[in-house]
């Protein structure tokens, strides 16, 4: 009897997990001929799992999990717990746009948590609730991801840096990617270009969730966009811009410690500044921690961010009633 009982869990989680993963749902055949039982006994099982709250619903003779209302089992140690808060602090403390799902999942995660862990997780969930929240973004986001995970096409409305002007793709997500400094990216094949491109979720006004299905490409190798997410994820084939920046010899020992660039070269200069050499796909993306340094920092190239961070300095100078030659 408890060889049965024993047998029947483990089949259970098998049953969980492979409905779990195949977002194409799975026939009553294929999970009997996976867990080596008959028909009848996977129909048992499934409308027991069904009992205890597994959303599983059947279309077209296919069993699914829906993922909306699915609760995964994760065992986590207390390093392993607190190192995804602090992923999520920081995620959120520097993103474009908050995430509403960072919030719930920290409310999840501070009720496994030991005493005071779990008073602080659950105090900067509430912090977190109450900042605002880009319903538009947070929908495309949510679309971007069910895409993802059932490896579904997508209508893609675009608008480049943000401007009035929309561009329409259909777009396979390949993988979601944070960049350094806040942004989120798709990064996928678009069928227009008939290329893999890189797409600033912030810039998407629209997504449509369509019933084509794709593939990711065996040989397809995420470490190019993984290796230059700082200054934006770089498209494949797409151009550069060679950015230069000279630093004080205030900071030169903090810029020589850092790798800030796969591209980057750093050099001393005989004033004791150092230059920071770089190849980056958007100087925009940049800018605000260009600005982070201050006074601490020139630029030498490119001319445009040169004249930008003119402008900006100027504006600072009025603002303090500061003039130019005083």
């Amino acid at each position: 009897m408890g060889a049965q009982i024993i047998n029947r869990t483990e089949r259970l989680a098998t049953i969980e997990r492979m409905l779990s993963r195949n977002t194409t749902g799975l026939r009553v055949v294929e999970i009997a001929r996976a867990c080596g039982v008959d028909r009848r006994t996977i129909y048992r099982d499934l409308s027991l799992l069904t009992e205890v709250g597994l959303p599983i619903y059947q279309r077209d003779g296919r069993y699914f999990i829906n993922h909306d209302y699915y609760l995964a089992t994760l065992r986590l140690n207390i390093n392993e717990a607190v190192a995804l808060f602090l992923a999520a602090r920081a995620l959120s403390r520097y993103a474009d746009q908050q995430n509403p799902h960072i919030v719930s999942a920290l409310a999840k995660l501070s009720t496994v948590l030991p005493e005071p862990v779990a008073a602080h997780v659950t105090y900067m969930a509430e912090a977190m609730r109450g900042q605002a929240v880009d319903r538009g973004f947070v929908s495309v986001l949510e679309t971007v991801t069910r895409a993802w995970s059932e490896q579904r096409a997508l209508k893609l409305w675009y608008s480049p840096s943000g401007n009035s002007a929309i561009n329409l793709h259909e777009f396979s997500t390949y993988f979601i990617e944070p960049a350094a400094q806040g942004s989120l990216y798709a990064i996928g094949f678009d069928e227009i270009s008939r290329r893999v491109c890189a797409f600033k979720l912030q810039w998407v006004r629209r997504v449509k969730l369509l019933q084509r299905r794709y593939e990711i490409p065996s040989d397809f190798d995420p470490r190019f966009y993984l290796a230059n997410v700082w200054g934006g994820i770089q498209d494949e084939g797409s151009e550069t811009t060679r950015v230069v920046l000279a630093f004080s010899s205030a900071v030169t020992s903090l810029i020589k410690e850092r790798i800030w660039h796969t591209s980057q070269r750093i050099e001393m200069l005989a004033d004791g500044r150092c230059t920071l050499d770089m190849k980056v796909p958007n100087w925009r993306e940049m800018l605000a921690w260009i600005l982070s340094w201050g006074g601490q920092v020139e630029v030498l190239e490119p001319e445009d961010l040169r004249a930008t961070l003119a402008m900006e300095a100027a504006k600072m100078m009025e603002h303090y009633g500061v003039q130019v030659g005083s």
